[in-house]
């Protein structure tokens, strides 16, 4: 079985519509098998995503730029929390809760577009999602390969588990690479750069991490006085707490919605019981009246069976006594 032909297939499948995954990956693993029945197997493995997975898998392939920017936001903030920037913290809390409500609109928008809407509880599994890529590199890898089967979760110490998250694991890149909708910056046409520009300068790789080094310069003391230490952790809570009550908001929304529909469903539920006590009465009523009307057209076919013969008795005996 060769990797390549696998994760061939597996992209096509989980790039394709939700309902008909399961047909899809019946037909693919016929056709492979045909040249490879390990491959075959490994195609049958393949796990349906479920639908707040599949949502993100659409938005990585439609609309990657806007992942690389959740991406990208998520490298700063592990910055800033490293350099125990507690200002950037709270600015970069707050750019986050804007990039994720836009990104939730657009995976719902993407979706429908799919054909499969998502619903409100799906649509916070999608953002929960999100918000681990932005917390930690293995989930932004997961969601990059567009292959997720189930919703991320990060608590913002441990690493996320990607136990069972996502199919073929052993072909995640060891950091998330989602396509630029913009290259990265480079340098200027500005007065003089030209001459200090060389081609081979200019395809040196960029630094892994430009802000983190860029902090690392700054001078500061090699063990971090406890006071900024607890400004950091309070900016680190206090965006915790926003993000907490605005879910909690979001829940308690979601749960009145449903409590209404529950008592809507409720009043249905009670009239189609009227109606149907009242069919199950009219029904045993008819019932009785069949029973009644079929014993009286028993009787009434064997009194004419009765009268039937006694007119051929009677018939039979004027005969004889006409030929006397």
């Amino acid at each position: 079985m060769e990797d390549e032909a696998l994760a061939d297939i597996a992209d096509r499948l989980y790039a394709g519509d939700l309902d008909g995954f399961i047909t899809a990956r019946a037909t693919a693993a016929k056709e492979a098998a045909g040249q490879d029945k390990e491959l075959a197997a490994a195609v049958r493995a393949l796990a349906k995503p479920s639908v707040a997975a599949w949502a993100v898998n659409m938005l990585t392939r439609e609309r990657p730029d806007i992942l690389a920017g959740l991406s990208a936001l998520g490298e700063r903030m592990r910055s800033a929390q490293e350099s125990l920037d507690a200002a950037g913290l709270r600015s970069l809390a707050r750019e986050r809760r804007t990039l994720l409500a836009a990104a939730v609109d657009t995976a719902r928008t993407v979706a429908a577009e799919q054909g499969r809407p998502i619903s409100g509880p799906m649509a916070a599994d999608v953002e929960e999602t999100l918000r681990a890529l932005t917390a930690d590199e293995g989930a932004a890898a997961a969601v990059a390969s567009g292959r997720l089967l189930k919703v991320l979760a990060a608590d913002g110490v441990n690493p996320v588990d990607l136990a069972g998250a996502v199919a073929l694991p052993g072909r995640l890149p060891a950091a998330p690479s989602f396509p630029r909708s913009t290259p990265p910056p480079a340098a200027q046409d500005t007065p003089g750069a030209g001459t200090r520009t060389t081609p081979e300068r200019a395809s040196q790789p960029k630094p892994a991490k430009p802000r983190l080094e860029a902090v690392r310069q700054a001078p500061r003391p090699a063990s971090p006085p406890a006071l900024e230490r607890a400004k950091a952790a309070h900016a680190d809570a206090r965006a915790a707490e926003e993000e907490a009550f605005r879910r909690s908001a979001d829940l308690q929304a979601e749960a009145e919605n449903a409590r209404t529909e529950i008592s809507e469903l409720q009043q249905e539920t009670a009239m189609l019981r009227d109606r149907l006590k009242a069919a199950e009465e009219r029904l045993e009523i008819v019932r009785r009246k069949l029973a009644a009307t079929s014993a009286e057209a028993k009787q009434a076919s064997r009194a004419a069976d009765k009268a039937s013969r006694a007119a051929m008795l009677a018939h039979e005996r004027v005969l004889r006594l006409g030929s006397k």
